[in-house]
Order: structure tokens, then sequence, then C-alpha cells
């Protein structure tokens, strides 16, 4: 059974919550609510709970506020949200687990199992402090990214991925020390990711990292060197979008 509270400032949203996870969240044991960071920093302190349902968004402060300020994250974080493009980018990037209002059920429960899965693994809190760490790092290029496997997830930063190809619904992931990873996620779902963090889709099988280039050769579309020695295909509709970028 793990201890939980529910950080969330919208009364209604708190009881449905609560409610729904006494009906369908056998593992989940509620040890206390609040409304705003600062009850919420309080209830952590006060209940040790082994898990946060945290509203991203809440009058006078945000997630990153509140876990910014405990001393030590030994719990795991489901983060509830409305829909927002910059929360939904910093969620995924740390593989944290998220659900989205109104709340469904059905991903309330696998959100809960993921966790109890987390806790038996004794990995908990890591999806967490790696979106602390990102929010904190101004850097884009020195943001992390976790990239979940099949038998686990590894962390990579964004500097060391030189470029990103398609695989039907695989994405291979080359890094600067030559290692190829495999994700079972679309390469449209990493172009979305990383648009903001100077990649770029040049091909419809190859999402690059702008700054991993040294060099372009002519053509109808043209071929992209990469500091790691391999050339990537331009697409004709991608060569100006590319060319601009220099």
């Amino acid at each position: 059974m793990l201890k939980a509270i529910i950080v969330e400032d919208e009364q209604a949203s708190r009881e449905t919550l609560a409610n729904y996870l006494e009906k369908y969240c056998p593992d989940i044991q509620l040890a206390g609510e609040a409304p705003s960071v600062k009850t919420g920093l309080a209830a952590i302190r006060e209940h040790q709970p082994d898990v946060v349902f945290l509203d991203v968004e809440m009058p006078y402060g945000n997630a990153s506020d509140l876990l910014e300020q405990v001393e030590t994250i030994n719990f795991e974080t489901i983060f509830v949200t409305a829909f927002s493009n910059y929360a939904m980018k910093a969620l995924n990037f740390s593989a944290a687990y998220y659900i989205l209002k109104p709340i469904d059920i059905d991903e309330l429960i696998a959100a809960v199992e993921k966790v109890v899965r987390e806790r038996e693994n004794q990995s908990y809190a890591f999806h967490t402090k790696i979106l602390i760490e990102n929010i904190q790092t101004v850097n884009k290029q020195l943001h992390k990214v976790v990239l979940p496997l099949l038998d686990g997830f590894d962390v990579v930063q964004v500097k060391d991925i030189v470029r990103c190809q398609g695989n039907d619904n695989f994405t291979d992931f080359h890094l600067m020390d030559g290692q190829k990873k495999v994700i079972c996620r679309t390469l449209k779902f990493y172009e979305e990711l990383l648009n903001e963090f100077d990649f770029l889709r040049v091909h419809k099988s190859h999402l690059v990292n702008m700054q991993h280039v040294k060099g372009y050769k002519k053509g109808k579309g043209g071929m992209l060197a990469l500091i790691d020695g391999s050339m990537v295909d331009v697409s004709p509709n991608k060569k100006q979008e590319l060319l601009n970028r220099f």
C-alpha cells in the first residue's frame, strides 16, 4: 500500500481524484490533501508520502516551485495537468508520469500501476529529479531526455544526440559516442519534443541536431554531413528551411 497526498487548488478536482483513488486504486492510501504550493509542501513534510498527485499549474506557484523546495525527493510524482504545450514537453522529456484533466479512470489506473512498479524496482523519484534538473538548466542542449527501453530506460543529454532516424513506429537515436538506441516511439513524437532544442526534421526519416552539422553538399535536396561521419539526405521541400538556419 502506497501512502499518497493530493496537491490541487480546485476542491472539486481534489474530491474527484480522491473518489477515483478510493474506488479504482487499491494500492493507494490517501493520507492528505492540499490546495496550494505552501500547504502542499507542509503536507509532504508531515506525511512523508510515497506518491504525490500534483497539479502542474496553481495560483501563486506551480509544480516546479513546490518540488524545488523539497529537501529530499523520496516519493514519486504523478502530475495532473490540463493540456499545456510547455508542461507536456517538460514531462515527456523526463518520462514523468502524468494524467490529463478531465481525469480518465484508465489513465489514472495506468499511472498508478507504473508508480507501483517503479517502487518495486527502487527507482522511485528518478523522473521527477530529471524534470527538476531540466527546469533549472538554462542551456537547452544540456537538458537530459529519458529514453524508454524494453528493459528500463537510459538518460542522455540533448547535446549528445547527433541525429534520430525513423523506422516505422521506432526511432533510432545515434549518439556522439557511436551508440545507437532503438526507442519504441515515432520520429514525429521526438520531432515535436525536440523542435525547440535546435533540431530540424530534414527528411521524412531524419531529425538532426543542428549543433552537429559540419557541412552541406548541394543537390536536388542535398545532403548534410554530420560530425559523426554520417551523411543524411535532405528532402527538396526541406532544403530552403535548412539553408535559412545557416
